[in-house]
């Protein structure tokens, strides 16, 4: 039950972190913040990430030390209209009741996690399920301390807590590639996004385009993008071919927000160009 407790109040943490985030992307570009902030979003992440991973090594370290201590854990009983009734049943009582809303929000929110490609959010949705997965862990805790198992409460506690340990890891490993500027990926990071591909495929169909290779990076809701295009021999685009290009690819997704188009005589090695480095990168 400690277990329980301790994971309700960690659950605040990232619709909180996404609230505040959510009002500090509305802010323009400023000379100070050129790019905006969506960065904040990110941040969010990384402090919804942070506080799962803290909360799931602390109670695997007040499981095991509970376990190792053999505490047992007591539950008594209350008197009601003249009968008395173990504390276990309103324990389990309390815990069944609060199944049912965490599923349906976590799905709610993972649903539109995907829509707008926010990380917080989808660790909020993970919160979630270890809600109701605390409940259901507390449930069989309280019921096999009452048939005498005084270690069942330590041990669902410790399963609880390494279920919240594992989706700290996910999510702190996501939040910090993602500000180090790694290759976008999708909102459950399971792949690289496809805007990539996207953005390349409408650039080669050009006619003045010859090769292309984007990098993208995750700015929170939105991407920036840098597409470099070797132009077709004989074929210098235009400024306006240029700016219409632009367009056509922030027309492809919302969250093409930012793109850079540069035309260039060979592709970088990292957008899957010849591998040229700068003759100060090799020597270092």
């Amino acid at each position: 039950m400690k277990a329980a407790w301790i994971e309700d109040l960690l659950s605040l943490a990232p619709p909180i972190a996404f609230l505040i985030a959510v009002h500090i992307v509305k802010r323009p570009p400023s000379a100070k913040y050129p790019y905006g902030l969506h960065r904040a979003v990110g941040v969010a992440h990384l402090v919804a990430g942070v506080a799962l991973f803290a909360m799931g090594a602390f109670l695997i370290f007040d499981s095991i030390t509970g376990l190792i201590g053999a505490e047992h854990p007591p539950i008594g009983s209350v008197v009601f209209l003249g009968h008395q009734i173990w504390l276990g049943w309103l324990m389990i009582g309390a815990m069944a009741l609060t199944i049912p809303l965490p599923i349906y929000f976590g799905k709610v929110k993972m649903r539109l996690a995907k829509e707008l490609h926010d990380k917080v959010l989808y660790a909020d949705a993970d919160m979630n399920k270890a809600d109701w997965m605390t409940a259901v862990g507390s449930i069989v805790g309280v019921t096999g301390i009452g048939f005498g198992l005084w270690w069942a409460d330590s041990v669902a506690a410790l399963f609880i807590a390494t279920s919240i340990l594992w989706d700290g890891i996910k999510n702190l490993r996501s939040a910090v590639t993602d500000l180090m500027d790694t290759t976008a990926t999708t909102f459950d990071d399971d792949e690289p996004h496809p805007v990539a591909r996207k953005v390349d495929a409408y650039l080669r169909d050009l006619p003045w385009a010859d090769q292309v290779g984007s990098r993208v990076r995750d700015q929170g809701h939105v991407f920036h993008v840098e597409s470099f295009i070797v132009p077709a021999h004989g074929h210098m685009p235009t400024l306006q071919q240029l700016t219409d290009a632009r367009n056509g690819c922030i027309a492809l997704d919302w969250k093409v927000q930012d793109i850079v188009l540069i035309p260039i005589d060979h592709l970088p090695a990292e957008v899957g160009g010849p591998d040229h480095t700068h003759p100060a990168e090799r020597s270092r």
